[in-house]
């Protein structure tokens, strides 16, 4: 499985405050979208967050997301090392992804830029 980089997951209380400051940090412009009800502004190597309580209550709790080649690949490798795979892989706005538990117990999302088959 090839790990192409990994985007800090950040839920903050107002995206437009802290937009600017992740901007400046990460010298860019952020890409903002919405997803199930959760405003998204990826900036840099952040991925920041904010929306209703019980959407970021979920989210908190998915330490960091993974960028690899083909999330198809990181399915079988991941299930083959031990991990619990919880979600996917599904379709995104953006390419494929999954959650998968490791055995240490830590939860990470993992996505690829490709088109659903």
């Amino acid at each position: 499985m090839e790990i192409l980089g990994a985007t800090l997951r950040i839920c903050v209380d107002d995206l437009e405050a802290s937009v600017p400051f992740y901007e400046r940090l990460a010298g860019g412009s952020a890409l903002r979208f919405e997803r199930a009800g959760v405003q998204v502004a990826a900036v840099g190597c952040f991925l920041l967050m904010s929306g209703p309580e019980a959407e970021l209550d979920v989210l908190r709790k998915v330490a960091a997301t993974i960028a690899v080649k083909d999330v198809d690949e990181a399915h079988r490798v991941l299930g083959e090392s031990g991990a619990r795979i919880l979600a996917g892989p599904v379709a995104t706005p953006v390419g494929r992804n999954l959650i998968a538990m490791h055995p240490d117990g830590s939860v990470y999302e993992y996505v690829d830029r490709r088109a659903a088959d």
